[in-house]
């Protein structure tokens, strides 16, 4: 049996929790609330859950290293469960995806992002990355903007692209990756 780890990039604490660098803390929830998963464990200076999708084991982890050091916390998980970098998916923010646009890319560059940046020093680039549109800011202040929070009408937007994650995930880890795009490219 295969062995999969989903990461969802964010920052620990309330302070962060809505904020659209959390996005892939939100992903993550939702789609364990959509499993009824047990609960978090602590682990890996992560938050910890395993569950059965599709055959395969995924452990899903919430770095608790924030968002710059998340690298070290994939890399702990990783080599205690001995899976490839290629078994990795990391669901992130990205300021270059209209808000609640969902897109797949396996491997690459950081493009900016310092959680993709420290996963990719510590794990090397070839894992799956399902990229969370939260817009680019109007102003050039993108440090303050990934760290502020949502407005209500763009988390109701944004849960109805959230709402999806739980199936894509499925397919992700099925191989059927043209379904993945099927169920992401429909507007909400």
């Amino acid at each position: 049996m295969s062995m999969k780890l989903v990461v969802g990039l964010g920052n620990p604490g309330d302070k962060y929790a809505l904020t659209r660098h959390n996005i892939g803390f939100m992903a993550v929830d939702l789609i364990i609330n959509e499993f009824n998963s047990q609960t978090w464990q602590q682990k890996f200076n992560s938050l910890i859950r395993s569950h059965l999708i599709e055959n395969s084991k995924v452990l899903f982890i919430k770095p608790l290293t924030y968002m710059n050091l998340s690298g070290l916390a994939v890399q702990l998980a990783m080599n205690f469960y001995r899976i490839s970098s290629e078994n990795i998916v990391v669901f992130h923010d990205d300021i270059d995806i209209p808000l609640g646009a969902v897109r797949l890319k396996k491997g690459g560059g950081h493009g900016g992002h310092n959680g993709l940046k420290s996963i990719i020093d510590k794990v090397g680039q070839d894992f799956i990355r399902v990229r969370i549109g939260v817009s680019r800011p109007e102003n050039k202040d993108v440090s303050n903007y990934v760290l502020s929070e949502f407005s209500a009408p763009e988390i109701a937007l944004l849960n109805k692209s959230l709402s999806k994650c739980p199936t894509g995930l499925s397919y992700i880890v099925n191989g059927s990756i043209e379904d993945f795009h099927k169920v992401f490219s429909t507007k909400c």
